[in-house]
C-alpha cells in the first residue's frame, strides 16, 4: 500500500484524500485547525496540525512525510486584500524537509494566474508572464519545487474551481457593473481536479506541468446569465462600455498525455 502526504486538507484537499483512501492508498493529511483533526480522523486519514509561515514551520513535518514515496501541496496563497504574505518563502522553508524525507514525487497546486489577462490562447508552452502578486509568487515556487533532484514535481495549473457547494455565480448574482463580459470562461469541476491527478499518479506522470481546464468557454456574460437563470438568481448585470480582457486556457495536454477524458464539459 502506498502512502501519500497531502499538505492542505481543505476543499480540494479533503476529497482528493476520501478519494485515494477508496483506491487503497494510506492517506496522512494536514490542516492548520485544530477543530479539523478530528473530522480528517473519522475520515480516516491520518490527521497532523500544520501551519507554513515565512519564519519557519509549525508541526511535526518530518512524521507527516515519513514513509510516503508522494506529497501533495494543495496550500494557496494568501494575497488577497490587505494580507501580503511570502508564499515563496514558506515553500522556501518546506523543501528541506521534503529533501530529507522519502517522498520522491510532488504534485504542487498552481493556478493559471500565472498568466496576464492580454486575450491570449495559452498552453503549457506558453511563457507565463503574471500580472498579479498572486500569480508571480506561484510562478516562483513552481520554478523552486522544480529545481531540486532529491524529488520530481509536477505542477497543475487550475482554473476556476467550482463544485456544489462553489460557484462564482453566487457571488456575482445580481450585481452590477461586472467587467469583462467577453472575457472566455475557465473553470474546472471538482470531480475532475481530484480525476487529473489521480491520473498522475497512476501514470507516474512527474516532472511535468498541466493545465486543468474543462475546455469549455463561452463568455463571461453569456455563462454567469444562463447560470442564474438555472438556479433562479438574480441576473448579473456587466459593464459593456469597457473592452472585455481575458485568456483562454488550453488543457489538451491532460488529454494526450495522460489519456484523461473530463467527466464535465459542459459547466
Amino acid at each position: 500500500m502506498k502512502q501519500i502526504s497531502i499538505l492542505g486538507c481543505g476543499w480540494l484537499g479533503l476529497p482528493l484524500a476520501k478519494s485515494l483512501l477508496k483506491k487503497g492508498f494510506s492517506i496522512q493529511g494536514s490542516t492548520t485547525s485544530q477543530e479539523k483533526i478530528s473530522v480528517l480522523k473519522d475520515a480516516g486519514i491520518q490527521a497532523f496540525q500544520i501551519a507554513l509561515s515565512e519564519e519557519a514551520i509549525l508541526g511535526d513535518m518530518d512524521s507527516f512525510l515519513k514513509h510516503s514515496e508522494i506529497l501533495i501541496v494543495d496550500i494557496p496563497p494568501k494575497l488577497r486584500g490587505n494580507s501580503k504574505e511570502n508564499f515563496v518563502q514558506k515553500i522556501q522553508n518546506l523543501i528541506p524537509f521534503i529533501e530529507a524525507s522519502t517522498v520522491q514525487k510532488v504534485i504542487f497546486i498552481s493556478s493559471t494566474s500565472v498568466y496576464a489577462d492580454d486575450n491570449a490562447v495559452v498552453s503549457e508552452s506558453t511563457p507565463p508572464q503574471p500580472d498579479s502578486e498572486s500569480g508571480r509568487q506561484l510562478l516562483e515556487t513552481e520554478y523552486l519545487l522544480q529545481k531540486p533532484s532529491h524529488f520530481k514535481t509536477t505542477v497543475v495549473r487550475f482554473g476556476g474551481l467550482i463544485g456544489e457547494n462553489r460557484h462564482p455565480i453566487h457571488f456575482l448574482a445580481g450585481r452590477t457593473s461586472i467587467e469583462n463580459p467577453e472575457a472566455p470562461i475557465n473553470l474546472i469541476h471538482l470531480s475532475d481536479c481530484i480525476g487529473i491527478i489521480e491520473k498522475i499518479i497512476d501514470a507516474n506522470c512527474f516532472g511535468e506541468t498541466f493545465h486543468a481546464v474543462a475546455p469549455f468557454h463561452p463568455t463571461r456574460k453569456a455563462y454567469y446569465t444562463q447560470k442564474a437563470v438555472e438556479l433562479k438568481l438574480a441576473l448579473p448585470q456587466f459593464n459593456e462600455e469597457k473592452q472585455s480582457i481575458g485568456k483562454t486556457i488550453l488543457s489538451d495536454k491532460v488529454q494526450t498525455i495522460l489519456k484523461y477524458t473530463f467527466l464535465n464539459t459542459n459547466l
